[in-house]
C-alpha cells in the first residue's frame, strides 16, 4: 500500500521545484484553486469533498493525498468522505453507461 504521507511530501517537493522552473504556471494554478473559496457559496469542507469525487473520477493519486488531507484538517468524516466517493462512482458508472450507448450508436451507423 502506498505511504500517503510520504507520497504527499515527495509531490509537494517536486511541485515546488516546478515552481522554481515556471513560476507564472503554478501561481496561475493556485488562483484557480483558491477561487472558488471567495465566493462563499461552498464552504470548504464541501469543496474538499467534491475535490475527492473529482480526484477519483480522474484517478490522480496526488489529488487523493492533498485533497484527503485537507478534508481530514477540516473536519470532515469517514462516513462524509464515503458519500463523496459514492457519488463518484455513480458518476463514473453513469458516465460508462452513456458512451456504452454512444459505442451501440456507432455501432449501427458502421454496420447500416
Amino acid at each position: 500500500m502506498l505511504d500517503w504521507n510520504d507520497y504527499q511530501k515527495q509531490l509537494l517537493t517536486r511541485i515546488g521545484e516546478v515552481g522554481k522552473l515556471s513560476p507564472d504556471t503554478v501561481r496561475g494554478y493556485q488562483a484557480l484553486s483558491n477561487a472558488g473559496a471567495k465566493t462563499g457559496h461552498l464552504d470548504a469542507k464541501t469543496r474538499e469533498l467534491i475535490a475527492l469525487a473529482v480526484a477519483v473520477t480522474r484517478q490522480c493519486d496526488g489529488c487523493i493525498t492533498v485533497h484527503t488531507d485537507a478534508a481530514a484538517k477540516l473536519g470532515a468524516t469517514q462516513e462524509e468522505i464515503a458519500e463523496a466517493l459514492g457519488v463518484a462512482i455513480a458518476v463514473n458508472a453513469g458516465a460508462a453507461l452513456v458512451y456504452s450507448a454512444r459505442v451501440l450508436d456507432a455501432f449501427s451507423v458502421k454496420t447500416s
